[in-house]
This record gives structure tokens, C-alpha cells and sequence, in this order.
């Protein structure tokens, strides 16, 4: 009997179930029993998987066909009397972020656990089980099984603001355990970077304005006026303007940009020939503007600042510093503009040591986002509407000191029709999936920047 060969472990019954201890007794009590069970099964959460049929067998076929260190699979959840499919995403070189989501049972090769537990030096709260995948993921395949193979009661509804359980201030211990599992990760494949010192010189341009605020549109007629007014009305003792980029409006936003244009010399109505651009496709359109100022300085058009002095702020560090750039602080928010949990994010996890590292592993890096204007037309962004400000920053970072502000200059809205209200899981799965790969192209690009002076091999 297949049943046989696995041996099922309830890792949530633990009293500390993602500790290095955890993990630990588990692989000590296979020792023992390993030939008899080569295969172990361990569930994540109290929902009591319901195996379809044969699927024990298709788990422990495709983990001894690819000779897999562990394996998860798609599943069905119970809603009412129908079962929908849940689709998981493919584990990649870049999938770092320690919220994965594997689903709630993982079918691991007993001798690679105990191999992958008996390296394991921290003594993890937190982050064992975390640790553990890093360290089996580098001698054996993690193999994702894109077939329903078992059944669990359905999802309780996710609370507001738990996509930012990473920032959150009472989730600090875990989050520095992450951190160092990751970065030790990092240095074992040969992607770590040390802390990143290198400056730009402000004055190799010559720039006819200071700063531009960049906002890419389309079909935010309830919201762009507030955004425009939000970026003209900022307080400052040098010359900026806004570049507003309508990407083709069907609602009424073009109207309202191109009235409040004729009223305003400083906010440029740029409206793009090409009808294939995203968000960064839009962005690159406005930096690579003859107009486009020295620094350029994020707003989408949902935002707003929060409050008069924000654009010189942030000039005032790229001054202060000669960084490449600059990355303040926001406030979630309703449509009304009122917090919304979990309020300010920050990002006070980010160190200048080891911020460029952890970059890789966390899902955001805060907003607004300003960028030297010559720096980003040499790099450009990737033209997509998800993620294309995390490829850049990352890019940045890979070889530039970047600055942070903690203090709260941008009010971010969350609403029914803003990009990243609630949306269905093959699209989650899609966003997820990029922002992997993302982190895998660049874990390749730090690897290949670290090979002339590193010895670090995988292990």
C-alpha cells in the first residue's frame, strides 16, 4: 500500500510548528524509520486534506521520477457543495518570499529532509521550516504537481492588510529571522552583495527643470484631478512640473487632464502613439520626455501626497545624499482618504547593509519612488502594469546606495476599481509568479556580478 511508504506529520500540532527545533525532532525521529518510510508527509494547518484517488500514489510517482526533495500539489477547496479548483504557482530559483504558498500538505523525500535539518545551525522561532526549504532547494528539486490531488474545507477570508504582515512592527522577530535565513541563502548560492556605496554625480546632466512628477492614467476620471492638484500644489524653492501620461482614456480623463493642462503651464498632456504600453511602458515614454526634470518622482493616479512639501523633500535627500535613489513612506487609505489597516508602511526592516539582499525576498519597497532621470533612461522599466517598479528597484539596488524617508509622504488608496483591490487567484497567481521570476533573473544577474571574486558554491 502506498499509505505505506509515507509517514504523515501534523507540523501544526507542534507547539512552535516553523521552529528549527520543530523540524529537528522530526528528522530525529525518522532516523530510525527511514527505510520504512522513505517518503514523509507533513500537513501545515488544522484543515484535514482529503486525498483524491490514487493521489498518494501520483505524489510519491513524481517524487521519485524527478528525484525530488519535496513536492506540492494544486488541490480543490469545499465551498457549499462544489469544489473549486486552488492553482499554486511553479517553485523557482527566485521564489524567496517566505509566505510561498505551497498549499497544505508537502510530501517530502525523508533522506533529503534529514540531510537539509541536519545542516541547519540557527535556532529558528520563526523561520525553520523556511530555513529548511532554502537548504533542500539547493540539492534537490522542489516540484510543484499542477493537478488537484486532495480536498480542504475552504479558506477563512483573509484580513485586511495581511499582504503586509512583512511590514507590520509585531511581526519584527519573525521577519529579522527570515531575513538572516535568506541572506545565509544568498551567500551559499553566490548572490549576496555587500552593502552597496555608489553615488551618482548630479551635475554630469544638464537639466532645465528640477524634478517631474510622472503620473500614468487611464480611465481614473473619479481621481486624477486630485492627483494633479496633489502634485501642482506642492511648496517648493525650485522648478518642477507634472508629466501626466494618458494611455488612451475612454471615461472622461482625457477631458479632465487636457482643461486642467491649459491652466497650468507646468503639467504636460502626454499622450502616447503606441497602444501596447503599461505602466512602465508610460513611464519611460514621460523620463525619456525632453522635459522630464532631473529627478522623477512617482504619483499614480489614484494617490495623492500628504502634504505640501513632499516633492522637496525628497529632492532635498537626493541632494543631501547624490543617491540614485529615493524611496519615502505611505499611508494605506479608503477612497475618503482615511486609514486603512495596517496604516503606515514604512519599510523599517530595510537596513543600508543588507537592505539590496532582503529586497529579494520581500513582495514591495514602498512608495513614493524617485529616481535620478539619466539612471533610469539608461536602465528603463520593463512595460507591464504589475511589478515593473520592483524590477527597477531591484536593478538599482544591485549596484547603487539607496535612500529612504520614514516619514509619511504619500497616501496610497485602496479602492473597488485601484489595481490592487482584491482580484481572483489565477491573477494573484500570475503577479506572484512574475514577481518570482523577477527575482530569479536577478539572483542570476548578482551571481554572475560575484563570480570574478567569489568562491561561494552551492552546498
Amino acid at each position: 500500500m502506498i499509505q505505506e511508504k509515507i509517514f504523515h506529520f501534523p507540523l501544526y500540532a507542534q507547539a512552535d510548528p516553523q521552529s528549527s527545533r520543530s523540524i529537528r525532532q522530526i528528522a530525529e525521529a525518522m532516523a530510525p524509520r527511514e527505510k520504512e518510510f522513505p517518503f514523509l508527509g507533513i500537513r501545515l494547518h488544522p484543515r484535514s486534506p482529503v486525498p483524491g484517488e490514487a493521489s498518494l500514489k501520483r505524489f510519491t510517482d513524481i517524487a521519485a521520477d524527478t528525484s525530488a526533495g519535496m513536492v506540492y500539489a494544486d488541490y480543490y477547496e469545499q465551498r457549499g457543495e462544489e469544489l473549486c479548483p486552488h492553482p499554486l504557482i511553479d517553485c523557482q530559483r527566485g521564489s524567496l518570499r517566505d509566505d510561498f504558498d505551497f498549499g497544505d500538505f508537502l510530501l517530502f523525500n525523508t533522506r533529503a529532509f534529514r540531510e537539509a535539518a541536519a545542516e541547519m545551525r540557527e535556532d529558528y522561532r520563526f523561520a525553520g521550516l523556511y530555513d529548511l526549504r532554502l537548504r533542500l532547494c539547493r540539492r534537490h528539486p522542489v516540484v510543484h504537481i499542477n493537478e488537484c490531488l486532495y480536498t480542504l474545507g475552504a479558506e477563512a477570508e483573509k484580513e485586511e492588510g495581511e499582504a503586509f504582515r512583512y511590514v507590520d512592527p509585531k511581526n519584527r522577530e519573525a521577519q529579522r529571522e527570515m531575513e538572516r535565513a535568506c541572506s545565509e541563502h544568498l551567500r551559499r548560492i553566490g548572490a549576496w552583495l555587500p552593502e552597496r556605496r555608489k553615488r551618482v554625480d548630479l551635475w554630469a546632466y544638464p537639466f532645465g527643470t528640477e524634478a517631474s512628477v510622472i503620473i500614468p492614467v487611464r480611465n481614473r476620471a473619479a481621481t486624477i484631478a486630485q492627483a494633479i492638484a496633489s502634485a501642482t500644489g506642492q511648496a517648493t524653492r525650485f522648478e518642477f512640473n507634472v508629466l501626466v501620461v494618458d494611455n488612451h482614456s475612454t471615461d472622461g480623463t482625457t477631458d479632465i487632464v487636457r482643461s486642467l493642462a491649459a491652466k497650468d503651464r507646468r503639467i504636460l498632456h502626454l499622450r502616447p502613439e503606441a497602444r501596447d504600453l503599461g505602466i512602465g511602458g508610460c513611464w519611460n515614454l514621460a523620463v525619456g520626455h525632453p522635459a522630464c526634470g532631473r529627478f522623477a518622482v512617482q504619483l499614480d493616479s489614484d494617490d495623492v501626497y500628504s502634504h505640501e512639501r513632499c516633492l522637496e523633500r525628497i529632492v532635498d535627500c537626493f541632494h543631501a545624499r547624490s543617491c540614485a535613489l529615493v524611496i519615502g513612506s505611505y499611508r494605506l487609505c479608503n477612497f475618503a482618504l482615511e486609514s486603512i489597516p495596517p496604516g503606515v508602511i514604512d519599510h523599517r526592516e530595510w537596513t543600508p547593509e543588507n537592505g539590496h539582499n532582503n529586497a529579494l525576498r520581500i513582495n514591495g519597497l514602498g512608495a513614493p519612488r524617485a529616481f535620478f532621470t539619466p539612471l533610469l533612461r539608461s536602465l528603463g522599466l520593463p512595460n507591464t502594469s504589475y511589478g515593473e517598479d520592483y524590477a527597477t528597484v531591484l536593478r538599482i539596488c544591485r549596484e547603487y546606495a539607496v535612500e529612504r524617508l520614514y516619514e509619511v509622504l504619500y497616501l496610497c488608496r485602496r479602492w473597488e476599481d485601484n489595481s490592487d483591490a482584491r482580484i481572483e487567484a489565477t491573477q494573484t497567481n500570475a503577479h506572484n509568479f512574475y514577481k518570482d521570476r523577477l527575482r530569479t533573473w536577478e539572483i542570476e544577474a548578482r551571481i554572475r556580478m560575484n563570480k570574478p571574486s567569489s568562491d561561494a558554491s552551492p552546498q
